[in-house]
This record gives structure tokens, sequence and C-alpha cells, in this order.
């Protein structure tokens, strides 16, 4: 419980501040213009959208699997299909189903109760697939480590092919992520 708190005090606040009140794209300013988008964004997103066109022809479909992690990562995958950094406009959907997914984004420390379950989500995945472990915990197990509970990192249980660190990684780190796994 110590280290989880000493890592806590050590990663301070993470979230990105509130552009000013009124200025366009932000909710009851009563204007009706697009968020505004950092540069690096556009770029980031460029990039994804002529991969996955590449390689999936229209879109990437992407299995989330949590597999024993404290939800940070999750809410940072989250965000990336927040209005502000709208995934599906350079082509990522979600999926509920790991049959129709191309990638898996699995986070947290493999748990021994999700080990089998994220073994059947890997083998339910039609070839070819991708996964990317996102996060410290999903990378090497993180502040859990290898525990009774925990088997480490997701590479112990299922191969990986590209690794997002970071407790919990940003959203423009999930998309940079995403497409190192693609390319």
């Amino acid at each position: 419980m110590i280290k989880i708190l000493l890592q806590i005090l050590r990663t301070g606040i993470v979230t990105e501040p509130l552009p000013p009140a009124g200025e366009p794209g932000i909710i009851g300013s009563g204007i009706k213009e697009p968020c505004i988008i950092e540069p690096e964004i556009k770029e980031i997103g460029t990039k994804l959208e002529e991969a996955i066109r590449k390689r999936f022809r229209r879109s990437l479909t992407i299995r989330q699997v949590d597999a024993g992690s404290c939800n940070g990562c999750e809410l940072e995958i989250h965000a990336i299909n927040n209005p502000i950094y709208n995934c599906e406009r350079f082509g990522i959907h979600f999926t509920a189903s790991p049959r129709f997914a191309d990638m898996l984004l699995v986070t947290g420390p493999v748990t021994h109760n999700m080990e089998i379950a994220l073994q059947r989500t890997y083998n339910a995945t039609p070839t070819p697939k991708l996964v990317v472990a996102v996060g410290d915990c999903g990378c090497n197990g993180g502040i859990f480590g290898t525990s009774y509970a925990s088997l480490g990192g997701i590479d112990k249980v299922i191969p990986v092919d590209a690794y997002i660190s970071g407790c919990p990684p940003t959203p423009v780190d999930l998309l940079n992520g995403i497409l190192k796994a693609i390319r």
C-alpha cells in the first residue's frame, strides 16, 4: 500500500488543464466550431490514418482487455475516444468482441484469475493479431510486480508486439504506441 502511495506522490497531477471558457469548441461557449486540436495530435493522427489505410484498408478495430489493472490506463484509453482526441476520425474503432478485433490493447499486470481469459481472448482474435501492452504494469508488472496474485507483464502470457510505458501513459503516447504497433 505504501508503495502505491509513493507512486501517486511521485507522479503528481497528470491531467491536462482545461482551456479558458469561451474558446471555440468549449461546451457552453455558444460557438459551434470544432475543438482546438494540438498540432502534435493532428500529426500523429495523419500518420495513423495513413498506416491504417495501408495495412487494414479502412479501419483498425481494437479490443481493450483489462488483465487486472488499477484502471488508470483505462481512463486514458477512454480519453482517446473523447471529442478532443476523437480516435475514430483516424480510423480507430473499439469492439466488445475479440472475434472482430485486429489489435488487443491490454492493461495491467496479468492476475492469476485473468490468465486463462487473456489466453482465450488472444486465441479468439483472428490473425494477423497485434498485441499492445499498455502502462508500466502491462509492460513489466509495474508496482504490482510478480506476486501471489500477479504473473507480471503481459508478455508472460501472450506475445506482445509493442509496449507503451507510463503510469498511466498519456493519450498522445497511446496513439504513438498504436502507430508503432501497426508499423
